[in-house]
């Protein structure tokens, strides 16, 4: 088959790609390189069946003739989107556009390139700060965060989509994703730091937020699997370990060991880390053990992993 990555040069959508190529697939990739990048790509770019278009989904007009140059397409996987959410609360364009428009292009693009199936990649955000076990059918959906609410609004605009040019859709929502090729996150954000400076670690809040962590092997394994086992028109799945996460300071700790500096932990203080941040929530991934997919790494396990990953990646191992 013929996929359509977008996002393709960052964290998720590179890892995707490698594994899409290696299942004999044919990928054309699209990335603005804002926070992508071809050292991501290292694999793919000599493979005879991956090309690579730079663009923004936002503009799909200026991509579609690209894209249409690769021949007709199966399926988009989209994965483009922006990954701040604290700067998408300081300044709603970003997400607007970056969240959002990069999904409303996705979908033209699916029309343009002939593709009758697209698999977003969601978020356990659209939910908001509900107190109770996030399950798929959970309303009303209340998010705090613009990043939340676009993503939102991009799981409407493509049900809608499966109502005229889409066979099918699969809306997957992510947990915290963490491991090798980190563009951001907080494993990511405190290595960065101790680069800065390697006496002290800011972290963000009290180090009491406690979130599921994925490692993002199991999270191409499982959206894989959903694509291939579940068949109703529009697939909504949350994606997750089965445990109650795992806490910032717990990160923090891990991340100053595997650094070697010995830096001291500040915390800002607070019970989150910025405005829009959902410090603990409580994430069911019953209905993916239905379909027949466990994780094979914990929340702790996960973490654990990304944090040596993520060690080399930034030049402390």
């Amino acid at each position: 088959m013929t996929m359509i990555v977008t996002g393709a040069a960052g964290f998720i959508g590179s890892q995707l790609v490698d594994r899409l190529l290696a299942d004999g697939h044919r990928v054309v990739g699209v990335d603005n390189m804002s926070r992508g990048t071809r050292e991501n790509l290292a694999l793919a770019l000599p493979h005879k069946d991956f090309t690579l278009i730079e663009g923004d989904c936002a503009e799909p007009a200026t991509l579609t003739a690209a894209i249409a140059a690769c021949g007709p397409a199966d399926m988009v996987w989209h994965l483009a989107a922006n990954s701040d959410i604290a700067a998408g609360v300081a300044d709603t364009r970003i997400d607007m556009r970056d969240t959002f428009m990069t999904t409303w292009g996705a979908v033209e693009i699916a029309k343009a390139s002939g593709a009758t199936k697209i698999a977003f990649a969601s978020t356990s955000a659209v939910y908001g700060a509900h107190p109770d076990p996030l399950v798929e059918t959970h309303g009303p959906m209340l998010p705090i965060s613009n990043y939340g609410a676009m993503k939102l609004a991009g799981e409407a605009l493509i049900s809608a989509a499966v109502e005229s040019h889409l066979k099918q859709a699969w809306i997957f929502r992510f947990p915290n994703v963490v491991g090798d090729r980190a563009t951001h996150g907080v494993i990511n954000d405190l290595f960065l730091k101790l680069k800065r400076d390697p006496t002290e670690l800011e972290v963000l809040g009290d180090g009491k937020q406690q979130k599921p962590y994925l490692h993002a092997s199991d999270l191409i394994e499982a959206m894989l699997y959903i694509v291939d086992n579940a068949d109703e028109p529009r697939a909504l799945y949350n994606i997750g370990p089965e445990d109650e996460g795992f806490d910032v300071a717990g990160i923090a700790a891990g991340v100053i060991a595997a650094s070697k500096t010995g830096a001291r932990i500040r915390y800002t203080g607070g019970d989150r880390g910025w405005v829009g941040d959902v410090p603990k929530f409580s994430y069911s991934v019953e209905k993916l053990a239905r379909l027949g997919w466990r994780p094979s790494m914990s929340s702790a396990q996960a973490v654990a992993r990304a944090i040596a990953e993520v060690a080399v990646q930034r030049g402390f191992a």
